[in-house]
């Protein structure tokens, strides 16, 4: 008989997870005799668990915070992104039994945005990234691999913008938060990769209106959907992408990955997380 395949959303803690909701969305759409659920792994133990990982009873899973670079180190083979990342958020055994780490992030930011503003990257010049976080890098990593020319990094300690240049490359530039505003005129995107606008956090005050019109504007943040940013460059006619499809487009590899099938983020499963978000679409 066939083993069901088991898979898991793994980090401390992971109780407020929507993977297992996605990710089940996808299973009994496809008709798939699997499970997905959480596995909340505490810090002290997190080292040792990921490097067992085969023995835990997973295929495979994903890897929330704090535990992405700790399981980057656990992993046998990383692909690109998670190496130029140094952390995962997607893990599978081979055949072999070895474990393998991916990070999708960057994937699920540009699945988003493709599928949301079709053609925002047809004049990639220069980018505009508040924060120096791991979402940071991951939306660093896609706009460097789209060509973008200029990649200005801003965060209230330079001190980790500077680190991020160092990581990436001539092509990214630190500045300190202040200065956000004396770069706007020139950007053809603006992203919000920082806590600041999410529901139950301080509000991101910057100027948004010298930012020409024909620049997007997207925000990490999902909760709550339009954040103070997005409704700001709505009003002033600027095209604006949620966070929500980051969230989705990055679960479509694991997917696929552990389960045989390639699924597609439809509108379906859109509306059953802003359901459970208690978001309006």
């Amino acid at each position: 008989m066939k083993k069901t395949v088991k898979a898991a959303i793994t980090g401390w803690p992971v109780a407020h997870s929507r993977s297992p909701l996605v990710q089940g969305y996808w299973l009994k759409k496809h008709g798939i005799d699997g499970e997905y659920g959480r596995c909340a792994v505490e810090p002290e133990t997190a080292d040792e668990f990921y490097r067992n990982f085969k023995n835990s009873g997973l295929s495979g899973g994903n890897v929330t915070v704090p535990h992405k670079e700790v399981a980057a180190k656990a992993c046998d083979w990383l692909d690109e992104a998670a190496q130029a990342m140094g952390a995962v958020n997607t893990l599978w055994l081979d055949d072999d039994g070895k474990l393998c780490g991916a990070n999708t992030d960057g994937i699920g930011f540009l699945g988003n945005l493709d599928q949301m503003a079709p053609g925002w990257d047809d004049n990639p010049c220069r980018a505009i990234v508040l924060g120096a976080g791991g979402a940071s890098r991951a939306v660093i990593w896609s706009l460097l691999s789209r060509g973008f020319q200029e990649v200005h990094i801003f965060n209230r300690t330079a001190e980790k913008a500077r680190d991020l240049v160092a990581q990436f490359g001539p092509k990214t530039f630190a500045h300190s938060w202040d200065k956000v505003e004396d770069f706007l005129g020139t950007a053809d995107i603006l992203v919000n990769t920082t806590s600041l606008g999410m529901t139950g956090k301080p509000p991101l005050e910057i100027d948004i209106s010298s930012l020409p019109k024909t620049a997007l504007v997207t925000d990490a943040i999902y909760v709550p959907l339009k954040t103070d940013l997005l409704r700001k460059a709505e009003a002033q006619g600027n095209r604006t992408v949620d966070g929500l499809g980051m969230l989705l487009h990055q679960a479509v590899p694991g997917f696929a990955r552990w389960f045989g099938v390639r699924p597609e983020v439809d509108d379906e499963l859109r509306a059953l997380v802003l359901a459970d978000l208690g978001q309006e679409g």
